[in-house]
């Protein structure tokens, strides 16, 4: 985008030159040649203007939130000297952001030099009074002050309306800036001159309306003596001066001779006050100052006001540095926080919420705390509504940060539901919430979205199937998660529904859940019966119960083992050279295959005389093989191995003519993981084509649907391409951002031991289905425990019946069909 330097600034006409005697009377003179120069130079110079202007404007249609964009704008069309197109451009801009005092100024003056008529000063009045409301100002309000003393007919003839109208503009602008340590003085100054004007008005002859405006005078210098200012003594002497004049003779060289002893008293602790701050006002004084410097000096100096105990002068500071540092959250923050506890004036807190809004947008916790300010304040709902969807087209750096302005919100809501609210707006606000946030929410922001969700509609909306239909949803998006199935079978349960706990159970007890959740909801399942149901109850759970928990210890031996394994070969692995050497040799000159070697030698700790240990030197000898042939012992590769394994275990196929599965070293590898489902190895090649280098690309399948997981391997020629390719992380893939890392067989055993990464723990399967189903990118916090797909090992008693559980709710077909019946309740 081109700079404002870029732009010609238009050239000066060139001084015309007088024809000398000497000049050929055919030849153009110098003054017509210089004036179509300096003609040539202007439309130049306009035509480039105008050109920036296209630029600035397609610019703003693109991205119009961007400020600077906005500030060329205008600064472009005010040098063009096109007034409409500056008035839009300036409305535009204010409509998302707080204009500058400098900027309100600038459109003031320039709507000033347009028109002096009555409706553009009515105009410019409401610009000067947008302007004071965002930011304090001095110098704005000296001029706001200024141009309705000179331009408004009743207050420059002295009406009665007129001296109220300025009267009470004055007073404003001596409470908002009437305390500033610094510039105030300046606003009682320009309040006494203009009250000193009126007095010069007074005919002689009115000597008790004159009395009046004495008084007046006297009580400004009284009420500023009061107040602690930059220049008081200056101020002191003014007065006494001032009293001089009024015939109160006074000693000019005594401080305090001729004034009244509460004037001098107040003087005088207003001097005090003033010393105090002195420091701090010294501090803020150095305009050259980094920001984060001069911040501190503010939270310091306002640590000091809070601790006087004057809201007042609280606000006015809090004022004065949010206008310096206007995009600070830590001092809006601190400033509505400050209102919040002690200065609870509605009209205030309207204010002082509405901008800090607008200048720091992306700060939840500022309009979470604005709704519940005007919830305190009693606002209308309409207000509160049209707040909340401002702060939902915010952008926040979180998701968690959407989800408490949405719950926020609801809870507001619950809170005024006796108050006449249709509970229509709760499950609306529910619904908007998981229609946005879900693809993005964490298992427990989404188990805490959706039971708070099903417990208002169960509880308020007194909809039992409605709340059944939430955690229907859930499930159908997540019945990975064993916590939502707890949650829902602990709603039937507390109303009572034995039936419908049973049926939930019947459902999810063959289920794989991450850790040790599969054998928990087997337990609860039979605590369930003994305390709730019958006899034929208990013993038909056990009968469905006992395989299914034979299967999962079984499983957990055979990888208690395997762990055992890699451990014993960890420990091992700093054996001599020369024994490496020898062995390797010995492997080369035998040309045998690594793993037939290892089921003829397998280490004597894994051996085992009975039938399960028979299993268990299968898992063993993979486990081996992992470690010896390439040093892996990354989780995704060994899974499917294991579950090869197992099946040819069970199967008694042991000696199967199956290729068996290739392991990797990973010395210059990728791993590529958020893949898109639908990619294939070609789509991974082309993908990296750009860099070069590829030499292999392992995508990773399920063992038994054969469907991609999501997750590949890449390998390079050279760590000059691996470099490459690993910047090209979180670029997109088919539509997906993948997720590019270094691949490091090392960490594999820690991985195996400490479960899946913390990173990325709560994020949500895409898919309820049981263990025949790829999982894509599940990831639960907890270690895991991969079981046998249901396809391959079935419990004793399993029937086709159990394949579609009975009872319970059901799944609804779509979210929009759940969404369909809760909008016709």
């Amino acid at each position: 985008m081109a700079t404002e330097e870029e732009v010609p600034e238009a050239a000066a006409p060139a001084p015309a030159g007088g024809g000398g005697d000497d000049a050929m009377p055919d030849a153009a003179s110098p003054s017509d040649s210089d004036s179509d120069s300096s003609d040539s130079d202007d439309e130049g110079a306009a035509g480039a203007d105008e050109l920036r202007i296209q630029a600035l404007e397609q610019a703003l249609q693109e991205q119009p939130l961007d400020y600077e964009t906005h500030v060329q704008y205008i600064q472009c069309l005010r040098k063009s000297g096109n007034i409409e197109k500056l008035r839009a451009a300036r409305e535009e801009m204010n409509k998302y952001y707080p204009l500058t005092p400098k900027m309100w100024q600038e459109w003031a003056n320039d709507e000033i030099s347009l028109s002096t008529s009555e409706e553009s000063f009515r105009d410019v009045e409401k610009l000067y009074e947008r302007g004071v409301q965002e930011y304090l100002s001095i110098k704005l309000w000296r001029d706001y002050l200024d141009f309705v003393e000179e331009h408004d007919p009743s207050v420059s003839q002295c009406t009665p309306a007129g001296l109220s109208k300025m009267r009470d503009l004055f007073e404003r602008a001596i409470t908002a800036g009437g305390l500033h340590v610094t510039e105030g003085s300046k606003l009682w100054a320009a309040y006494r001159e203009y009250e000193m004007a009126i007095l010069i008005t007074i005919s002689d002859g009115n000597d008790e309306e004159k009395a009046k405006q004495v008084q007046r005078i006297r009580t400004l210098f009284h009420r500023q003596l009061s107040v602690p200012l930059a220049e008081m003594e200056s101020t002191l002497v003014e007065y006494k001066s001032w009293e001089a004049e009024q015939g109160n003779a006074n000693d000019p060289g005594s401080n305090f001779d001729g004034v009244p002893s509460n004037v001098t008293s107040a003087y005088k602790k207003a001097n005090d006050m003033y010393n105090e701050r002195k420091q701090y006002e010294d501090q803020l004084s150095n305009a050259g100052a980094p920001e984060a410097d001069k911040l501190q000096e503010f939270l310091k100096y306002l640590k000091f006001e809070e601790s006087s105990g004057d809201p007042a002068r609280v606000q006015v500071l809090y004022e004065r540095a949010v206008s310096e540092l206007p995009v600070s959250s830590d001092l809006w923050m601190g400033y509505t926080s400050y209102l919040d506890r002690s200065l609870k004036v509605p009209s205030v807190l309207r204010s002082v919420y509405y901008r800090a809004t607008r200048n720091c947008t992306w700060v939840a916790e500022l309009w979470v705390r604005y709704l519940l300010s005007l919830e305190r304040i009693h606002s209308s709902e309409e207000e509160l509504r049209h707040v909340f969807e401002r702060a939902v087209q915010c952008s926040f750096p979180t998701i968690q940060e959407y989800l408490n302005v949405y719950l926020t919100r609801v809870h507001s809501l619950r809170r005024r539901i006796s108050d006449g609210l249709d509970f229509q707006l709760i499950r609306q606000t529910f619904m908007d919430a998981a229609e946005f946030l879900s693809p993005q929410l964490g298992t427990k922001e989404l188990l805490h979205l959706n039971a708070y969700w099903a417990k208002l509609e169960r509880n308020l909306g007194k909809d039992l199937a409605a709340a059944r239909g939430v955690w229907e949803n859930t499930i159908k998006k997540s019945g990975s998660v064993l916590e939502i199935w707890q949650q829902y079978i602990s709603m039937e349960m507390e109303m009572g529904n034995i039936h419908e706990a049973r049926s939930l159970y019947k459902r999810c007890y063959s289920k794989r859940f991450a850790g040790s959740g599969s054998e928990d909801i087997c337990h609860a399942w039979i605590r369930f019966e003994e305390e709730n149901g019958t006899l034929d109850d208990y013993d038909l759970v056990v009968k469905k119960v006992t395989p299914r928990l034979k299967e999962l210890m079984m499983f957990k031996s055979q990888e208690e083992a395997k762990d055992e394994a890699y451990s014993m070969l960890k420990d091992n692995s700093n054996a001599d050279d020369s024994y490496q050497k020898r062995k390797a040799s010995k492997m080369t000159n035998k040309q045998q295959p690594p793993a037939k070697k290892r089921k003829e030698n397998p280490p004597k700790s894994a051996k085992s005389s009975d039938d399960q240990g028979s299993k268990t030197q299968s898992g063993h000898s993979a486990a081996i093989t992992a470690v010896e042939v390439g040093d892996v012992t990354r989780e995704k590769v060994e899974l499917s191995t294991e579950m090869k394994v197992d099946s040819d275990s069970r199967t008694g196929n042991t000696g199967s003519n199956e290729p068996k599965p290739s392991f990797y070293n990973d010395k210059c590898t990728v791993f590529v993981s958020n893949i898109d489902l639908k990619a294939n190895e070609d789509d991974l090649r082309r993908f990296f084509s750009d860099i070069g280098g590829v030499t292999a690309i392992r995508l990773l399948r399920d063992k038994f649907t054969k469907k991609s997981r999501g997750l590949a391997y890449v390998d390079f020629s050279d760590n000059k391409h691996l470099e490459a390719a690993l910047k090209k992380n979180k670029q997109r893939l088919l539509g997906k951002k993948v997720s590019i890392a270094r691949s490091d067989p090392s960490k594999g055993k820690k991985s195996r031991e400490a479960g899946p990464s913390s990173k990325g723990h709560d994020n949500l399967s895409q898919s309820g289905g049981d263990g025949a189903k790829a999982q894509g990118d599940v990831k639960i916090t907890g270690k895991n425990t991969h079981f046998a797909p249901r396809s391959v090992v079935k419990p004793l008693g399993w029937t086709t019946k159990d394949e579609k559980p009975d009872g319970g709710a059901g799944e609804l077909k779509s979210n929009e069909e759940f969404r369909n019946l809760l909008l016709k309740k």
